[in-house]
């Protein structure tokens, strides 16, 4: 007997597609290749954030269940692929895990099927990868199962919107394909928004965060011009902020961290390079938020010796080092480069984060402090990389010798921003 839908990798994606989804009636099963992600899920433990361990009871009442077994394919009648395109060591796309996955599902795929892709990819994965893979089962897509792609929109630790109130973009092989992808969808997602074919639907993605990339980049390098001129860039993009049109605000930081924005435009960029088209403006993107950590780095050893300190041997403690503010999350952080810079230079470099118990620069674990405050106290110099809701930032600016504050939220006469 079919089940409902079966979800492949339940990390950051996968799991709040499972509990929308459970939540709304949908049978669901989760397939993961890690024992110990599916040991906790039945326990009732969350691994992720977003989904605390109440909302995993809940689903396993409405009858979710997780599994390694990837036998559970064999009656889905949809699949929703959830597992992560990262960068390999030499920072081009990883579809290592995208195509073992697809791989499985092929093994198990009955006529009837929905697959739908939600892994970020370049523009002509679902088509020229995905299918031949899943077509060398001897089923046809469009004709024998049905394939989508449709591209996750998660932003960890974000409140206001998650998987239901978030327009969700899907596409098909084939209009039919898209069809039945929207219908799924519309099961618990208030709007879903129907692209062209499965290249405007990757792209789209791809486009949504690159736009990010390019903007977070364009304040960064404002922010180390001002630097340089003495200017305020923090009241630079207050002022700017207060046009009502043709303006967005982004923030300066250290850099730009997370599953998608520093990684999704190496994917736009790669398959543009293999295709003999340069993104130019995207690459200068990349340098300048690559940059940044660096940039953070000398400004830290510039302010300890204006106060007569020299870097090298020099305790800086780094406080908040997840890649965003309020989660736990540590890809591509920035804050790892600070911390690999300052150690190059000679710094005796700690962290304190409300939400992270250890951090390793290059294969080595950094000390952990165990109270911000004291240890602000003691270090030569702190550096608020994100000021996560745990702190009391008017006690951090009144406890640290010197802080130096890449959020721009920190006041104190001790203290110094980016």
């Amino acid at each position: 007997m079919a089940c409902g839908l079966v979800v492949v990798g339940l990390g950051y994606v996968g799991l709040p597609l499972a509990r929308t989804a459970g939540a709304a009636g949908v049978p669901v099963t989760g397939l993961d290749v890690s024992e110990r992600v599916v040991t906790g899920l039945r326990s009732g433990r969350s691994h992720i954030e977003d989904v605390t361990d109440q909302d995993v009871k809940e689903i396993l009442a409405a009858g979710f269940d997780a599994t390694t077994d990837p036998a559970v394919l064999a009656d889905a009648e949809t699949v929703a692929i959830c597992v992560p395109t990262a960068l390999d060591a030499d920072r081009a796309p990883d579809l290592g895990p995208l195509v073992r996955a697809s791989t499985t599902v092929a093994g198990h795929l009955r006529p009837g099927a929905l697959v739908v892709v939600e892994s970020t990819s370049y523009p002509g994965t679902t088509s020229e990868v995905i299918r031949p893979i899943l077509e060398g089962t001897g089923l046809v897509a469009g004709d024998d199962f049905c394939l989508a792609y449709s591209p996750e929109r998660i932003d960890p630790g974000r409140r206001t919107f998650g998987i239901h109130n978030t327009p969700k973009v899907v596409s098909g092989h084939t209009r039919a394909c898209a069809k039945r992808c929207a219908a799924f969808y519309e099961r618990f997602v208030d709007t879903v928004v129907i692209a062209r074919g499965t290249r405007e639907a990757e792209m789209a993605k791809l486009l949504e965060n690159t736009y990010r990339n390019v903007n977070i980049a364009l304040v960064n390098e404002f922010a180390m011009y001002c630097d340089r001129l003495g200017v305020d860039v923090w009241d630079v993009l207050r002022c700017a902020a207060t046009k009502p049109f043709g303006f967005q605000p982004f923030r300066p930081g250290a850099g730009v961290g997370g599953h998608c924005i520093p990684v999704d435009p190496a994917y736009l960029m790669h398959k543009a390079s293999s295709e003999g088209f340069t993104f130019k403006v995207v690459a200068a993107a990349q340098q300048v938020n690559q940059d940044m950590p660096a940039h953070v780095a000398r400004r830290v050893a510039g302010l300890l010796a204006d106060a007569g300190r020299p870097v090298r041997g020099a305790e800086v403690l780094l406080l908040g080092v997840s890649y965003k503010p309020d989660v736990a999350d540590l890809r591509e952080s920035p804050a790892i480069a600070v911390a690999q810079r300052l150690t190059e230079l000679g710094a005796q470099a700690l962290f304190h984060d409300p939400h992270v118990d250890r951090l390793d620069v290059d294969g080595t674990p950094l000390r952990r402090a165990d109270h911000p405050y004291e240890a602000a106290a003691h270090a030569d110099i702190s550096v608020l990389l994100h000021a996560h809701r745990a702190y009391d930032l008017d006690r951090l600016g009144r406890s640290a010798r010197l802080l130096f504050d890449v959020t721009g939220r920190a006041c104190g006469e001790r203290v110094v921003r980016l």
